[in-house]
């Protein structure tokens, strides 16, 4: 586990420097050292640090160096994942994984996540803002109507109050359902639970194999175990765990219930760290789906959202409250929308 005392990072080329740099302060880690090896070999002594990341175009040309840092027993030395491609695109989002994939090799996990002290002060928090009013145009919904628009909810570091805040924002009975993704120790899950939907109208359900997911309701997503919604609306469990780095894995959420529901799945991807959901926004927005993020200069920690937005998918953000606001905006145009083909098909 990192002692938090930072990385030193040596690079010979300074673009992938930059990026070496970008991608370490969106992950929270501090760096001691980042240059090139003959600014480092000048170094008289080199600074501590908890590990030694090196990331050179061709390390023939420094032999001296690498057989020096090998040497050391002071810090583990690590080798990137190689250079770093354009952000933005789906190559960068897995060479950013790579190389967090081999930090987490060898300094232990390194995504804070929400504790149960922070989710105690969230409950202990009183409501502070009024629930917006329910759209002139838009009519509530029955009780028991199975969701058709679904609208993934991902979020990690800062996710939760951030999450709360917008559900609190939202009038109860529309016509759609949540699917809430929140990267969370599994031991707490409860606890966010109790504290989500305090002040909202709407109801969290969990996870049961067949059960259909109807409006009005948030499907919490299991730490430990995959799920999808089939065309009906049903939750279907996997034996499986997620893949890749995150559990609940937002990636896979957004991907399997986009591959199944098209254009009438959409997501928000709210506070926290790493790039989970910057995989599937694509897909899903090509799908015809919604992608907006929280605006990262709200969030506690804005690394996901930043991820979002540099694929160049995100068609709105805003704080939790704007985010609700323009919610409602898109479901009355789409019941305007509606009321204006049956109308004209009549």
């Amino acid at each position: 586990m990192s002692t938090g005392r930072g990385v030193i990072v040596i690079a010979d080329d300074v673009l992938q420097r930059h990026r070496l740099q970008q991608a370490l302060d969106r992950h929270g880690l501090p760096v001691a050292f980042i240059g090139d090896p003959e600014r480092f070999a000048a170094l008289d002594p080199a600074p501590e640090s908890d590990l030694c990341l090196v990331e050179l175009t061709d390390e023939e040309e420094y032999p001296e160096l690498i057989e020096a840092l090998l040497a050391e027993d002071e810090r583990p030395l690590l080798f990137g994942p190689g250079a770093a491609p354009e952000p933005g695109r789906q190559e960068y989002v897995r060479w950013e994984r790579r190389l967090f994939a081999k930090l987490e090799d060898q300094l232990g996990r390194l995504e804070a996540l929400e504790n149960e002290g922070s989710l105690d002060a969230l409950a202990a928090q009183p409501e502070t803002r009024e629930r917006l009013p329910m759209p002139n145009w838009l009519e509530p919904v029955g009780e028991d109507e199975p969701a058709r628009e679904l609208w993934v909810l991902g979020a990690s570091l800062g996710g939760p109050a951030a999450v709360k805040a917008f559900l609190d924002a939202l009038p109860g009975r529309l016509p759609i359902a949540f699917v809430y993704a929140q990267h969370i120790d599994a031991h707490f899950s409860s606890v966010l639970s109790r504290v989500l939907t305090r002040d909202s109208e709407w109801h969290l359900v969990n996870a049961e194999q067949d059960r259909t997911l109807r409006c009005g309701e948030i499907l919490q997503v299991p730490v430990e175990q995959a799920l999808w919604l089939d065309g009906d609306a049903r939750i279907q469990l996997h034996e499986e765990s997620w893949s890749g780095p995150y559990g609940p894995s937002i990636d896979q959420v957004m991907t399997h219930i986009a591959r199944v529901h098209g254009g009438h799945c959409h997501s928000i991807i709210f506070s926290g760290m790493g790039n989970d959901g910057a995989l599937a926004a694509p897909a899903l927005n090509q799908a015809g789906g919604h992608v907006w993020v929280q605006r990262p200069d709200t969030c506690a920690s804005p690394a996901m959202p930043e991820s979002v937005q540099a694929t160049g998918t995100v068609d709105f953000q805003g704080d939790p409250r704007e985010l609700a606001a323009r919610l409602l905006r898109v479901l009355e145009e789409q019941t305007l929308l509606t009321g204006r083909s049956r109308c004209h098909s009549a």
